[in-house]
């Protein structure tokens, strides 16, 4: 640097910028952090702390990890028993992407739940060449597609107490509602 060069923060040759060295620093911290946190593992298995055995809690009065994946807080006749719906009669409670394979009016049928989340759900029916599509968002809304024989209908919107759908002839009937915590309540009624 020369004697009357004053450094003022701009780059100067053979210096990175502030903002890149900045940059650097951010995404090192963040690497470690990542690191740190067992982030990027295969394992279904929670990441363990690596502080000394003194630090560990050891009493059994220690608070449990909580579960992976979310059960649904609310109840349904079947739970969330997805193989229940097998013969396209069943009541589950979902609060995760699922995909139920259940016996349709020309066959085996599909009723994939895509998203779930608060006051929201979307699926989608497959039955042969054929597809049906849901989705609601908000208070107490829901679908009902009824799958038959030479096609199906979709209505969406507002369900209130709506309950289990009445079965139809040489159809089954799919009601999905969404709940105000995540938890969808899906019905299938067929007339078997």
């Amino acid at each position: 640097m020369n004697a009357g060069a004053q450094h003022t923060g701009d780059t100067m040759a053979g210096t990175k910028p502030r903002g890149l060295r900045r940059t650097g620093v951010v995404l090192a911290a963040l690497f470690a952090l990542t690191a740190a946190a067992g982030c990027g593992s295969d394992s279904d298995e929670p990441a363990k702390a690596s502080s000394p055995p003194s630090e560990r809690p050891s009493t059994p009065d220690s608070p449990k990890r909580p579960q992976p994946t979310p059960e649904p807080s609310v109840s349904a006749a079947d739970g969330s028993d997805i193989t229940a719906c097998a013969d396209g009669n069943c009541e589950i409670a979902v609060s995760e992407p699922v995909r139920i394979p259940f016996k349709g009016p020309r066959g085996p049928a599909t009723l994939s739940v895509t998203e779930v989340g608060p006051n929201s759900v979307a699926y989608t029916v497959k039955s042969g060449n054929g597809q049906s599509k849901g989705s609601v968002s908000g208070p107490g809304q829901g679908c009902i597609t009824v799958l038959r024989n030479n096609g199906s209908g979709n209505s969406c919107g507002g369900l209130g107490d709506a309950g289990r759908p009445s079965p139809q002839p040489d159809a089954v009937v799919i009601q999905a509602a969404a709940g105000e915590d995540g938890t969808a309540i899906l019905h299938l009624v067929s007339d078997r």
